[in-house]
């Protein structure tokens, strides 16, 4: 069992446990870019409307998003290296679930089940970079997490188009498999203990469920609402969610370590940072999920080639985020998230102004300037997140990065869907659009944490 020290773990130690972290965010970084680019070709294969398919997003999201919090405050209480351990067992066995299904139904049964493995993983991630690397290189750790993150997400859409090209499509779920076990065995050498576990905490069941029913109707009425559901039920389903979540808040202001950090979301920079994370991520699956669509029923692209042009869009953010993270410290976070998201939005209004024929060299550049942006935002953004929570809270504060994160998306995943039954004909123009605008949004967020200041570290 690898034991932990005052400020980080000894090397070679550290290298270890920083290689067991990179293969476990691999795979669900890797599985949400791969299922990204087959979902056209699922969609034609289970008989399904492009909206519909949007399902084998969201509900591998609801999963992550109802639980992500619970698993965190568990992190916590019982140490991240257990729940994040149970995670790559979950997920990895879980993707083997996903690619032996047989329909739209039972896929979707088996992303709820492997977002539940995912919320896992995500849930005690950042905590798990705090405490491996020292508090010095913090900054560091967090550009190689966004690093780490970029490689996967530019390796899936062209590995998912090398594999298509080759193999059916639940391939594309089971190559989770083996990197996920590889992860696993390697966690139980590596990973250090949490020295900060809360060993006299309870775990809150009915924090946790009314979490699960907070979230889980807010995605539910917003996904209902894009996909054409009655809107006595969605009205019924926000009604619900106003009471519960009312009563949820309430509850969580009143405890000492709260399942829902309210005591970190009295961090103004904390909140302000957090908001920028969910409005960038919103923007960024928009234009992910929209443009497969483009690109192979308008432009009549194969899966490889999509997967070739969705490449440079990661593999720019791969290039920028570790010189974003050396600027951490040297200019205020809001000043790089700022400029950031405002090239992250040239790039997708560019992407929506595209010619009916455009040549691959246009797509390419835009794609490459959408990239960059969100690079250049991406690594001082996470650190401000990590950095104002006091050290004891991290579990809290990673759960709520991620659950940020996690809520862009499904966002982001339900907005697709509604451009789609909206603008039938030019949906993809639509969803990239409104995905500029939240960029803009994000950008404006991002520029008023100027006047903040961080709490200290070791607060």
């Amino acid at each position: 069992m690898t034991k932990m020290i005052n400020d980080g773990l000894p090397l070679p130690q550290r290298y270890g446990a920083i290689l067991t972290l990179a293969l476990g965010i691999t795979v669900p970084v890797l599985d949400s870019t791969l299922a990204n680019v087959a979902l056209p070709t699922i969609a034609r294969d289970f008989h399904a409307s492009a909206a519909a398919s949007i399902w084998i997003v969201n509900a591998y999201q609801l999963a992550i998003t109802i639980s992500l919090l619970s698993l965190a405050s568990l992190g916590e209480i019982f140490g991240y290296k257990r729940i994040y351990q149970l995670g790559l067992f979950v997920f990895s066995f879980t993707s083997l679930a996903c690619a032996l299904s047989d329909s739209l139904i039972t896929l979707t049964l088996a992303r709820i089940l492997q977002g539940f493995g995912a919320a896992a993983i995500l849930s005690v991630n950042m905590a798990m970079i705090r405490i491996v690397y020292p508090k010095r290189l913090l900054g560091r750790g967090i550009a190689t997490g966004a690093v780490i993150v970029a490689v996967s997400a530019s390796a899936g859409p062209t590995v998912a188009g090398l594999i298509l090209s080759v193999a059916s499509w639940p391939w594309l779920y089971a190559i989770n498999l083996p990197i996920g076990l590889i992860a696993l065995f390697m966690g139980f050498k590596f990973l250090p203990e949490n020295p900060l576990k809360h060993s006299g905490r309870r775990f809150d069941f009915i924090s946790s469920l009314m979490n699960a029913l907070t979230f889980g109707l807010f995605i539910s009425a917003i996904s209902g609402y894009a996909q054409g559901m009655n809107h006595r039920i969605i009205i019924v389903e926000v009604v619900a969610l106003i009471i519960i979540g009312w009563f949820f808040i309430r509850r969580e202001r009143l405890r000492p370590l709260p399942l829902l950090p309210v005591d970190l979301l009295r961090i103004p920079i904390f909140t302000l940072s957090l908001c920028t994370s969910m409005c960038s991520f919103a923007a960024y699956t928009l234009a992910f999920v929209s443009l497969p669509f483009f690109f192979q029923n308008s432009l009549g692209l194969d899966t490889r080639f999509t997967g070739f042009l969705l490449t440079f869009w990661p593999l720019s953010t791969m290039l920028i985020a570790p010189l974003s993270g050396r600027l951490v410290g040297r200019y205020h976070a809001g000043v790089l998230g700022g400029v950031g998201l405002i090239v992250f939005s040239l790039g997708l209004f560019s992407l929506a102004l595209l010619p009916n024929a455009p040549s691959h060299l246009n797509i390419i550049w835009r794609m490459i300037l959408c990239g960059a942006g969100f690079g250049l935002f991406q690594s001082p953004n996470n650190h401000t997140i990590v950095a104002s929570a006091p050290s004891n809270r991290s579990g809290g504060a990673s759960g709520l990065l991620g659950t940020a994160r996690v809520l862009g998306q499904t966002t982001g995943a339900a907005l697709v869907a509604l451009m789609f039954n909206l603008f039938q004909n030019h949906g993809t123009d639509a969803s990239l659009m409104l995905a500029g605008t939240l960029a803009v949004g994000a950008a404006l967020i991002s520029l008023t944490r100027v006047m903040q200041k961080t709490t200290p570290i070791n607060a």
